[in-house]
């Protein structure tokens, strides 16, 4: 396993739109995509404008909005999950979805590709400057919350999900 975060392209159109596939509708964290959005050509192209548009400091986001830094985990040349880096927090992300969402394909899980693109953005975040970070997960995603853990979260607290759609959701601080 070589685990690496790439910038959205459209070299891997192929591997992404399989990826996306392979979720259905349900929300996949860390994508940038709306629940169910298609995986065709002209949605990658939307999403690849879409990442450079959230990168750039200089940017006029939509209200709510905050700067994230998306890439696609790839290992041996193939899309697998899904990471983004939120660089600050408004009350929403403090309260259900934090600096970091990640996903990964169903058939890919279980294989340490999480834990490995977590620590891959831990380290980007550390040489950024940020002293912590902060994860969240449904309190029943018990991968997600032995990846954070993992990778030094340490629990904050459970509160209610239900504004994320979720019952319970957990609340994780990694410290860099």
């Amino acid at each position: 396993m070589s685990v690496s975060l790439v910038s959205p392209s459209l070299s891997l159109l192929d591997s992404w739109s399989d990826t996306v596939a392979e979720f259905g509708d349900a929300h996949i964290d860390g994508a940038g995509l709306d629940r169910g959005q298609a995986a065709d050509r002209a949605a990658c192209e939307s999403f690849i404008s879409k990442a450079q548009m959230y990168a750039d400091p200089e940017a006029r986001l939509p209200e709510g909005h905050v700067a994230c830094d998306y890439f696609w985990i790839v290992d041996g040349g193939e899309v697998v999950g899904f990471m983004a880096f939120r660089r600050e927090l408004n009350e929403w992300l403090r309260t259900y979805g934090g600096h970091i969402g990640y996903a990964v394909r169903p058939s890919r899980r279980r294989q340490g590709i999480a834990r490995a693109a977590l620590d891959l953005v831990l380290d980007r975040a550390r040489v950024q400057g940020y002293d912590r970070v902060m994860l969240t997960c449904d309190d029943t995603n018990v991968g997600s919350y032995r990846t954070i853990e993992g990778a030094g979260g340490s629990l904050d607290d459970v509160i209610d999900g239900s504004a994320a759609d979720i019952s319970r959701m957990r609340r994780y601080w990694v410290s860099l």
